[in-house]
């Protein structure tokens, strides 16, 4: 690896990875793995689903701490601010880690670990997947969170330029299921041979199921459920239009999944959606539900000029996750060459966050700060045994056919 820039040392920290299935679990695991094809050592952490709990290896040699907390909504965990901080910065330590990156500004465990790792003198990064808004009461709190965080950062990542003006800004009903209760009885009204496929799950599940039920559509919309990701291709290449209905997205992989496998999509014009694919391989649309039967329409008659051959190699041009880590690599040596600063420097950044808040916000790096320095006093650092670098699992096997080949 000599010769070939630095080579750091990441925490991937996020409550959103797999076995949950979402576009945050797949940028965090295809980042990871192209990372480790870098040669940069990857580890990520997140909180326990179901029995799987302690360190796992994935795919490549990539180890996931799945720390023994449970979560307690949308797959988030209890905010305790200092409970995880033990927990932490051990992990920290044993992997000799350089950058802590989190991922999800709704992910509790992503900004407690970012607050822990600046109180320690790490460097952090965040990447931020989602928009949010202005009005009701829990974007005004997720705000403030997100206020908090930016404070501190070294470097951010949006995924969007759409994603990037709002996060500059600091700034669930995010799927839009209510709409598709509204549009899918009229384009099967007007289309007689128009069959809907419906994955996922969730709380507006049951709005769905109600719809199919008073237009007696059973045999013409069929629902999934949750899908594994191993079968998300499977259910995708069995249809010719994408429907995504959603109210606010940041990105949405969901969309170059579906091109990817040669599906026409029709979508809100909301977010950074826009920004995702060419125009001919997308149907845009206001998200009301006169525009999505339009939109729908629109596709229908697009679709004797689709070839999803040709679709899936322009994707393949279009998108590489080589690439973003690449990227990421560069935002990474970045936040290495940032200045390092001590508590008193950092204080007044917070104090920008607003009168009372920025005061409340100098008081938790306080504490935080304390407790840290008698988890030193307690369990000196000198003490936490490092763990040995095994390195990628695809660099063994590479020098092992290499040795093999030579024999």
């Amino acid at each position: 690896m000599d010769g070939q820039g630095t080579k750091h040392r990441i925490l991937m920290v996020s409550d959103f990875f797999f076995p949950n299935f979402g576009g945050v679990e797949s940028h965090i695991y295809y980042l990871s793995q192209c990372l480790l094809k870098l040669g940069h050592k990857v580890v990520v952490m997140t909180h326990a689903y179901g029995n799987r709990s302690g360190v796992r290896y994935v795919t490549n040699g990539l180890k996931v701490y799945y720390v023994p907390w449970r979560p307690f909504l949308m797959q988030n965990t209890l905010p305790t601010l200092s409970l995880t901080f033990p927990i932490v910065r051990t992990i920290i330590i044993r992997e000799k880690i350089s950058v802590v990156h989190g991922h999800q500004a709704f992910s509790t465990l992503c900004h407690e670990a970012l607050m822990h790792a600046r109180t320690m003198g790490y460097k952090v990064v965040f990447t931020d997947h989602s928009l949010y808004g202005f009005a009701d009461a829990g974007s005004i709190h997720m705000n403030k969170v997100l206020q908090f965080t930016l404070a501190d950062i070294d470097q951010a990542i949006c995924v969007s330029h759409t994603s990037k003006e709002n996060t500059v800004l600091r700034l669930v009903y995010r799927k839009g299921a209510d709409l598709l209760v509204e549009v899918i009885p009229e384009v099967c009204r007007l289309f007689p041979k128009v069959h809907f496929i419906v994955g996922g799950d969730g709380p507006k599940r049951v709005r769905l199921e109600e719809m199919r039920e008073k237009f007696s559509l059973q045999d013409r919309v069929e629902m999934l459920g949750a899908v594994p990701h191993a079968q998300v291709r499977s259910v995708l290449i069995s249809g010719h239009i994408f429907l995504n209905s959603s109210l606010t997205e940041a990105f949405c992989i969901a969309i170059l999944e579906a091109a990817s496998c040669g599906l026409l999509t029709v979508s809100t014009r909301v977010g950074g959606v826009p920004e995702v694919l060419p125009d001919d391989m997308i149907v845009l649309a206001e998200p009301a539900p006169g525009d999505m039967v339009r939109a729908v329409k629109k596709a229908i008659d697009m679709l004797p000029g689709i070839d999803p051959q040709i679709m899936h190699l322009r994707m393949k041009e279009l998108y590489s996750w080589d690439d973003v880590a690449k990227r990421t690599e560069i935002v990474y040596d970045r936040a290495m060459e940032s200045p390092t600063t001590n508590l008193l420097d950092r204080l007044p950044r917070y104090l920008t966050c607003g009168s009372w808040a920025g005061k409340l916000f100098c008081l938790v790096m306080i504490i935080n700060y304390l407790l840290w320095r008698l988890l030193e006093f307690l369990q000196p650092a000198v003490g936490i045994e490092e763990v040995p670098d095994i390195g990628p699992l695809h660099a063994h096997l590479g020098s092992r056919n290499d040795e093999a080949q030579e024999k």
